[in-house]
C-alpha cells in the first residue's frame, strides 16, 4: 500500500480518482504543528531562535488515523500545497509521525516530497514521476517567517499594552497595512475643497440634413471648468446670447489600442474578485480554494503570471474555437515582483476547453472571472475608435490655458465646448472579457464647420472631492506595489486589520476607528524603522533569500532581533504612556464640575473625560453629549471581591467588576439568569449547568466556574448516554440528540455498528 497525505479532506476525493486502487489518500487538514501560545516555551532565542513546537490541539486523533495508516504504507508521498506553507507542514508530518526514525530500519517506508500545480490526473502522474526530498531552505524561511512575525507582534503587543490599552496588538505586516490607511486618512483631513463649475448645454445639429437626420440632438461640456461663479455665468450669458452662431470647429479621430492584461495572481485575482464581485480578499481565497480542490483550477496562491507549456495549446484551441484564428495571438509577460517564482504558474482553469464549473453561484462566478482573464491574455489587442468633437461661437478664436477670460482683454471670448466618444472597431480580447469593456459612446456622424444650435444651457456648482479610501482590492494593490506581505499573507492582512478592530469597512472602503488611529500613531512615533516600507519590504527578501538557500535562518533572525529587542526594551522605559489623546474642545465643559476635559480612549473609541479624573468622574461622548460616570452598586464581585460598578458600552449599560479587564465579570438580571439556566446538574460537582457566551459564541459550563471547568458545546437535553453515561446534548435536524463525549462511539453510528458485529 502507498500512502499520500494531503492537507484538505476535500482535496482525498478528487486526487483519489486518478490513483490506482493500491493508493490510499489522508489528509492532515492543514498544519499539525505550531508554536505554542506562550511566548516563554515558543522560541529558545540564545540557542538559536530554536522554535518549540506543540501539536495543535484538536489533531491529535488525525494524527493517530495516519500513523496507523502509514505503518502498513512501503511508500509515503507527502503531496501538500506547493508553497512554503506546504513544504512546512510536510515536514511537520515527518516529525509528528515520525517517519525520520523510520528510515533506520529495515522495512521503514519510503518517503517522498511530491508539488502539482493543478490537481488532474496527467499533473498527478507527472509529479510521481518526479519525486524528491523535503525542500529544507523552503522549511527554513516558512519558519523564519513564524518565528520572526512572532518576536515583533509579542515584544511590541506587549509594550502597547503597557503603553496604550491592555488587550491590543501589533504585527510585522498588519502595523504597516495600518499605516498606509492612516497616512490616506491624514491627506483625506488635510485635504481642503475648491469650488469649480461645470456648464452643459444641449446642441441641434443646424446644417441642411436629410429628413431621416434632422433635428439631431448632441450634448456639449465647456472644456474649462471656472472656479467662479461670475466667471460662469459670463460663459452661460455669451452662450445664450449667441445660441443660433455655434458651429463645429474641430474632429479629431485616434484610433487606440488596448491589450489584454496578465493571467491572474493571487493580488491581481482579489482585486478583480472585489471590484466585479464584491468577494473579500479571504472569501475569494476561500472560494478559489474549494476551486482548487475541485481540480478546476492551479494553485491560488502564486506571484507568476507564467502559463505553462501544456496549457499554452489548450488555451489558443479554444480561442480558435470560440472567436476565431484572428483573434489569437500569443504573449509572454513577465512578473513585475522581483520575488516572483517563475516556475510556479499563474492562476488559470485546468482545462481551457470549460467555460463553466463550480458547485456553488459563488465558485461559478469566481471561474468564469478567471477563465475569462486566461483566455483574454492570449488574444489581440482590441482597437478603438477615440473621436472628440469641439465646437464654438462662430468668428471666435478658441482659448488656450493662457487665454483664459479672466486673463484676456476680450470678454467675449469663451472656451471651447466638447464632447468625447468611443467606437469598438475590433473587440480583440474584449470579446472573451466582456465585463472590460466600458461604455461605448456614439456620437451623431458631424463634419467641421457644421452649424449647431444651442437649445439649452446650465450650470452645475461642485467642489473637488478629497483622496479616496482604500478599497480591500486597492490595499492589497497598494500592498504588493510596495513589496509589502507575500500572495499567501494579503488576505490574512487586510482580515487581520478589521478583526483587530483597528479598521472598518465603511461601504467598500476601509476606515480606521480610533483605537486604530492610537496604535498607528503610536508605532508611527516610536517604532518608524520596523514599520516603514523598506523595512519590510528587506525582511520579505531575506526571507526569499532563505528559501533560496542565499542566506542562513539564524543570521537573519539574529540581525534583526538583537537591535530590535534593545530598541524595545529602550522605549518601555522612554516612551510616554498615552493616558490622554490631547485636549477636548473647550466648548465642552466637564458635566458634573465644569471643568476642562482631555480626550482619552476606551474600548469602544474616543470619548471625553474630566481633567481631574479620578476625583471627578464626569465625561462624555466624543459627540458632545453627557456620558454617564461608572456608578459604585454597593455589591462585590463573586469572582474577585472587587466593587460592582455600573458603566455604559456600545451597547447600553451593564454592570461589570472594577477589576476589568484582569476580571471579566459581568452581572446579568435575575430575568437574564433565569433564561440562562438549564436544570441540569453538572456531573463533576453538582452544580448547575448555564449557558454563557465567549468569543466563538454560545457554550454551556458549570455555574461554579471558574472553580469547576466543565464544558460543553451545546445545550444539555437533561438525558445520560446508554454507553458511556455522560450528558447528552442538542444535536442536529439529523441527528436531534448526541453525547457530550466526543469520543464515544454514540456520535459515531458507522463504528458503533461495527462494534454491535
Amino acid at each position: 500500500m502507498k500512502l499520500v497525505i494531503v492537507e484538505s479532506p476535500a482535496k482525498t476525493k478528487t486526487i483519489s480518482k486518478y490513483l490506482p486502487k493500491d493508493y490510499v489518500v489522508k489528509a492532515s487538514v492543514g498544519h499539525i504543528r505550531d508554536l505554542p501560545k506562550s511566548n516563554k516555551k515558543a522560541i529558545d532565542i540564545p540557542a538559536g531562535f530554536v522554535p518549540h513546537y506543540e501539536i495543535i490541539k484538536g489533531k491529535e486523533k488525525i494524527i493517530a488515523e495516519i500513523k496507523n495508516a502509514s505503518k502498513k504504507a512501503k511508500e509515503i508521498i507527502l503531496a501538500t500545497d506547493p508553497d512554503r506553507e506546504g513544504e512546512a507542514i510536510a515536514y511537520h508530518l515527518t516529525q509528528a509521525l515520525d517517519l525520520n526514525k523510520k528510515k533506520t530500519t529495515k522495512t521503514a517506508p519510503k518517503i517522498e516530497r511530491i508539488v502539482f500545480h493543478e490537481i488532474t490526473e496527467s499533473a498527478i502522474n507527472e509529479a510521481l514521476k518526479h519525486p524528491r526530498k523535503i525542500d529544507m531552505d523552503l522549511v527554513k524561511a516558512q519558519e523564519a517567517r513564524r518565528v520572526l512575525d512572532r518576536l515583533v507582534g509579542y515584544d511590541l503587543s506587549g509594550l502597547i499594552w503597557k503603553k496604550v490599552r491592555y488587550g491590543l496588538s501589533a504585527g510585522r505586516v498588519q502595523s504597516p497595512a495600518l499605516r498606509i490607511i492612516m497616512e490616506k486618512e491624514r491627506e483625506i483631513r488635510a485635504f481642503i475643497p475648491e469650488k469649480y463649475w461645470v456648464i452643459t448645454g444641449n446642441f441641434e445639429i443646424a446644417g441642411a440634413r436629410n429628413n431621416a437626420e434632422k433635428n439631431t440632438l448632441i450634448i456639449l461640456v465647456c472644456d474649462e471648468q471656472p472656479k467662479t461663479e461670475n466667471e460662469t455665468n459670463r460663459i452661460v450669458k455669451i452662450a445664450e446670447e449667441n445660441k443660433n452662431d455655434w458651429r463645429i470647429t474641430d474632429i479629431a479621430q485616434t484610433e487606440i489600442k488596448r491589450s489584454p492584461r496578465s493571467p491572474f495572481i493571487t493580488a491581481t485575482l482579489q482585486q478583480a474578485a472585489s471590484s466585479r464581485l464584491g468577494f473579500s480578499p479571504s472569501r475569494t481565497m476561500s472560494i478559489a480554494q474549494k476551486l482548487y480542490e475541485q481540480g478546476l483550477i492551479t494553485y491560488m496562491r502564486t506571484d507568476s503570471v507564467n502559463l505553462s507549456k501544456e496549457a499554452l495549446p489548450q488555451i489558443y484551441k479554444e480561442i480558435e474555437k470560440e472567436f476565431g484564428k484572428d483573434y489569437l495571438s500569443p504573449r509572454v509577460y513577465a512578473s513585475k515582483s522581483k520575488s516572483a517564482q517563475e516556475a510556479h504558474e499563474a492562476i488559470r482553469p485546468s482545462k481551457a476547453s470549460q467555460r463553466n464549473a463550480g458547485a456553488t453561484d459563488e465558485q461559478k462566478k469566481l471561474y468564469k472571472l478567471i477563465w475569462e482573464r486566461t483566455i483574454a491574455s492570449q488574444m489581440s489587442d482590441a482597437k478603438i475608435l477615440r473621436t472628440k468633437i469641439s465646437a464654438n461661437i462662430i468668428n471666435q478664436r478658441p482659448t488656450t490655458n493662457d487665454q483664459r477670460p479672466e486673463k484676456n482683454t476680450d470678454e467675449n471670448i469663451i472656451p471651447n465646448f466638447s464632447a468625447t466618444g468611443s467606437v469598438m472597431i475590433s473587440p480583440g480580447w474584449l470579446a472573451a472579457d466582456t465585463a472590460g469593456r466600458g461604455e461605448n459612446v456614439e456620437l451623431p456622424k458631424i463634419s467641421k464647420n457644421e452649424l449647431l444650435k444651442l437649445l439649452n444651457i446650465a450650470s452645475e456648482g461642485k467642489q473637488t472631492e478629497p483622496p479616496s479610501r482604500y478599497t480591500e482590492a486597492g490595499l492589497i494593490k497598494e500592498l504588493e506595489k510596495r513589496e509589502i506581505g507575500r500572495p499567501s499573507t494579503y488576505a490574512a492582512i487586510t482580515k487581520t486589520i478589521q478583526d483587530r478592530g483597528y479598521v472598518i469597512k465603511d461601504g467598500k472602503t476601509l476606515k480606521p476607528t480610533d483605537t486604530g488611529e492610537v496604535v498607528s500613531d503610536f508605532l508611527e512615533k516610536n517604532f518608524t524603522k520596523y514599520i516603514s516600507d523598506s523595512f519590510t519590504a528587506e525582511m520579505e527578501n531575506k526571507l526569499d533569500e532563505i528559501a533560496a538557500g542565499k542566506m542562513k535562518y539564524e543570521k537573519m533572525l539574529g540581525d534583526f532581533y538583537k537591535p530590535f529587542s534593545k530598541d524595545v526594551k529602550e522605549k518601555s522605559k522612554t516612551a510616554e504612556k498615552i493616558t490622554n489623546l490631547g485636549e477636548a474642545p473647550k466648548e465642552f465643559k466637564c458635566p458634573v464640575c465644569n471643568g476642562l476635559m482631555i480626550i482619552k480612549l476606551s474600548r469602544n473609541g474616543k470619548f471625553m473625560s474630566c481633567k481631574k479624573f479620578p476625583d471627578c468622574q464626569g465625561a462624555r461622548k466624543i459627540d458632545g453629549s453627557i456620558m454617564e460616570a461608572p456608578k459604585e452598586t454597593g455589591e462585590i464581585c463573586p469572582l474577585d471581591g472587587g466593587k460592582l460598578i455600573e458603566r455604559e458600552g456600545k451597547f447600553g449599560k451593564f454592570i461589570s467588576c472594577s477589576n476589568y479587564p484582569k476580571c471579566k465579570y459581568i452581572k446579568t438580571s435575575p430575568e437574564e439568569e433565569a433564561k440562562k439556566k438549564t436544570g441540569v446538574k453538572c456531573p463533576l460537582d453538582g452544580g448547575e449547568i448555564v449557558e454563557r457566551r465567549g468569543r466563538f459564541g454560545l457554550f454551556y459550563s458549570c455555574s461554579n466556574y471558574p472553580d469547576c471547568k466543565f464544558i460543553m458545546k451545546s445545550k444539555p437535553t437533561g438525558n445520560t448516554c446508554k454507553l458511556c453515561g455522560s450528558l447528552m446534548m442538542q444535536g442536529t435536524k439529523t441527528i436531534p440528540e448526541r453525547c457530550s463525549n466526543i469520543k464515544c462511539l454514540n456520535n459515531r453510528p458507522d463504528k458503533l455498528d461495527k462494534a454491535k458485529k
